[in-house]
């Protein structure tokens, strides 16, 4: 009797452990799941905001292809962009809450000034804080954010497969000169 009682102990003493690391690896997925799916759900609209203007002299011009230096989102580096616009503006790395909770996103990049609520035409001051019109990622638009860095630059609409999933990605906004090469 002693003997059953002592085996049936252990065994849902193993049980019990075995749901808990069942459980954590299943949260431990689904958050990164989630954050995956932040990163990667953007509207793929191709309208651009009201006073950008077109780059006149752009390194890539609309129509060519380029190499994608950077990895903004899982499947962009390495890529090749096809360029479908190319605009003269100043880009800011923003750190913002989402509007539906979740997350805070830090160090996003890019949203242009013309993105920013009332944020008129001269640069606006690192630590300054914004509010977000720019739609290109889920919960952004209506976001307070902060400016953590701005450069004067072009920033490019790009379309590109992704090399994680070989996914077509339209109008990706923005990515900068500096984080294109020719291929």
């Amino acid at each position: 009797m002693r003997t059953k009682k002592f085996i049936l102990c252990g065994l849902l003493v193993v049980s019990s452990l075995s749901l808990i690391a069942c459980n954590s690896n299943s949260n431990e997925t689904n958050t990164n799941e989630a954050n995956n799916e932040m990163h990667m759900e953007h509207s793929e609209s191709g309208e651009i905001p009201n006073g950008l203007k077109k780059s006149e002299n752009p390194k890539y011009e609309v129509g060519s292809k380029a190499l994608i230096e950077t990895d903004h989102m899982d499947g962009m580096k390495g890529a090749e962009a096809t360029i479908v616009g190319a605009y003269d503006t100043i880009a800011y790395v923003v750190s913002y809450d989402p509007t539906t909770g979740g997350k805070r996103e830090e160090d996003h990049k890019w949203v242009i000034q013309e993105e920013i609520k009332d944020a008129g035409e001269e640069p606006l001051d690192d630590g300054t804080e914004v509010i977000l019109e720019a739609d290109h990622m889920k919960d952004m638009e209506g976001a307070k954010a902060v400016v953590e860095s701005h450069e004067d630059t072009t920033v490019y609409m790009i379309d590109y497969i992704s090399t994680t999933d070989e996914k077509p990605v339209k109008n990706h906004k923005w990515v900068t000169e500096e984080e294109l090469s020719d291929l």
